[in-house]
């Protein structure tokens, strides 16, 4: 369970439930990477056992494009609840805990937590004559209680909503198809995936070949093939996008990940090679939530003489040849918080982690499908998790567990610069605790007045060592309890290379008792030279492209400094499109032409690394 981590909305059809309990597995798979999940379930299985159970015919009515659908009226909906309860929360509920999860469920009306509209009277097919509906209890989704599922999926693992939803004009429960319902709750809830999951391997070209699955649905695309129940499902989904869901797919057979997929995406279909950038960009991948962009990419990128896997700590990597000279491109696809709606117009695109750093990761992959490796080469492509956090989990798995001749690094320099080196990072905790005293008593110091004064002198202490040092207290945390006032400050340090890597011995951190200085990151700052071969095959390249190359050092910290913590002799640099000062912000943009020159650039200097390393 997880108060922070990403939303999931899960559809799953009571067919799923009833007869493929293994999906379950997969739901606790989800829950135990950190995310939060909201499970939508739908009922047709389960309401046709109910009625069978009981002995009663379920009826139905017969719209005039000739699809039959399930008559609610006000005396069957008792029925269709008792159905949800009985067949289909208790079922939920049972699986679950059989995982060691906690579950909240009930239905979508109970203590009006989704509200509705009853929809307008239909019209119907009896014994060959039209007639008129009035009494049909299905409606339409109005609201949801989103600060109550909010808190729900912060206290427990997963959540299930089922119809019928409330209608507060009509008071009483109103029916509603549960793939529209798990549409609106994961736009209302901001959700960072949804799936709905069916009997299909996706959506299928042919109803009748299993294998014909759809892989991408652009905005633009016509759907003739659909038919009966998968065009809610399609609906749904592109009600979703529209609305700013950007990772939507329908998944199956009855699973989230062993089957086949279709995606849906919020931009037309004509974007030749921008199409993956377009697609990865609009796949969250929040730290520590990169699981679902890696997936994609390990099933999407199908180039010859290209293996791909993702390692122990989720890394998504890819390798072209087996020659003992490897060049590493190293990128992340994490991203900071917040994720907001995607948008593509006819220069670029907007969206968190374009620039930092998903666009120069995926001119990292077009390397593998552009450049021909030789056979003393190995290009080596990753895509580094928890870059954007102390952890850097990624990068430390890389740098313990490959090895690499040089490595560019992708991060945003701009097409015309190249990024030669990175400010270290020093992470602090500060902890103060005190027992409480009367802020009018002789002498006394707040905690607060006594982190601050901690905090000037410890900046003070890193200032004698490293004149160029940069810091900011990012965060600071209070709290009173049981006589005892506790304050936490984080305080980050950005370390100059000439700092160089033994800085900690040289610093002093006691401050004696009730305070706690604990060292969350000390990553020392890093600078390659001019004069390596990776360098001059830049400039070459540069000159190629009739560019003059500028030489940068980043105040910010990348993957590079916790891989030259043990890689001292190898040439790293980093380059990418984008401009860093954008890096972390809501304005975000990467234009088309600068992708296209850089790795244009990019190309050119891999392959002259590679002749360069026969020549040695």
């Amino acid at each position: 369970m997880s108060s922070d981590g990403s939303l999931y909305v899960i559809k799953l059809g009571s067919s799923t439930i009833v007869n493929h309990p293994e999906i379950f597995e997969e739901i606790h798979d989800i829950v135990k990477r950190g995310s939060r999940l909201l499970l939508v379930a739908g009922g047709a299985e389960a309401i046709k056992q109910k009625y069978e159970s009981i002995s009663r015919p379920m009826p139905f009515l017969t719209l005039p494009s000739g699809d039959e659908v399930r008559y609610c009226s006000p005396e069957e909906m008792p029925y269709i609840c008792a159905a949800y309860h009985d067949n289909i929360l208790s079922k939920i509920t049972k699986h679950l805990k059989e995982y060691g999860l906690s579950v909240y469920a009930q239905l979508g009306g109970d203590h009006g937590l989704v509200l509705g509209v009853k929809a307008k009277p239909l019209k119907a097919i009896r014994d060959g004559k039209k007639i008129i509906v009035r009494d049909s209890l299905f409606g339409q989704f109005a609201s949801s209680r989103a600060a109550f599922l909010k808190a729900a999926l912060a206290n427990f693992d997963v959540v299930c909503v089922t119809p019928p939803i409330w209608d507060l004009e009509l008071d009483s429960y109103i029916n509603i198809d549960a793939d529209v319902l798990a549409a609106h709750l994961a736009v209302d809830l901001e959700a960072h995936h949804l799936r709905f999951v069916t009997g299909t391997a996706g959506l299928l070209q042919d109803i009748q070949d299993s294998h014909s699955t759809i892989p991408d649905v652009y905005a633009d695309d016509e759907l003739n093939s659909v038919e009966g129940r998968m065009k809610q499902k399609v609906r749904a989904a592109r009600l979703a996008v529209q609305q700013g869901v950007c990772d939507v797919s329908i998944t199956g057979p009855h699973t989230l990940n062993k089957g086949g997929k279709t995606w849906f995406w919020n931009v037309e279909s004509d974007l030749s090679d921008l199409d993956l950038l377009n697609k990865v960009v609009r796949i969250p991948s929040v730290s520590q939530d990169e699981h679902e962009l890696a997936q994609y990419l390990l099933d999407s990128i199908r180039y010859p003489s290209v293996s791909g896997n993702i390692d122990e700590a989720g890394n998504i990597v890819f390798r072209k040849g087996n020659g003992p000279h490897t060049l590493l491109l190293l990128g992340h696809i994490d991203t900071v918080p917040h994720v907001w709606p995607v948008r593509t117009d006819s220069s670029g695109v907007t969206g968190r982690g374009v620039v930092d750093a998903k666009g120069c990761f995926v001119n990292f992959i077009h390397m593998l499908e552009e450049v021909d490796v030789p056979e003393h080469g190995s290009l080596l492509v990753i895509g580094a998790v928890e870059e954007e956090i102390s952890s850097s989990k990624g990068a430390f798995f890389i740098r313990d567990h490959y090895s690499a001749d040089a490595v560019i690094i992708g991060e945003p320099s701009g097409e015309e610069s190249l990024t030669l080196g990175y400010y270290g990072l020093f992470k602090l905790h500060i902890t103060i605790h005190r027992a409480q005293e009367h802020t009018a008593a002789k002498d006394s110091v707040s905690v607060i007045d006594e982190l601050y004064s901690i905090v000037g002198e410890i900046r003070h202490r890193v200032r004698e060592i490293d004149p160029q040092s940069l810091s900011s207290l990012i965060d600071i945390e209070h709290q009173n309890e049981k006589g005892f006032l506790t304050v936490r400050g984080t305080l980050n340090f950005r370390v100059s290379p000439e700092a160089g890597n033994d800085y900690r011995k040289k610093l002093d951190l006691e401050f004696g008792e009730g305070v706690r200085v604990e060292v969350v990151r000390e990553t020392p700052g890093f600078a390659n030279p001019r004069s390596d071969m990776l360098v001059k095959s830049f400039v070459r390249s540069f000159v190629k492209q009739g560019k003059s190359i500028r030489y940068i050092k980043k105040r910010g910290t990348s993957d590079m400094n916790t891989l030259a913590t043990t890689w001292s002799d190898v040439p790293m640099v980093a380059y990418g499109p984008g401009d860093s000062s954008l890096d972390h912000t809501n304005d975000e943009y990467l234009h088309n032409k600068e992708v296209e020159s850089s790795r244009a650039i990019l190309k050119d200097v891999v392959v002259e690394w590679f002749r360069q390393r026969t020549e040695v």
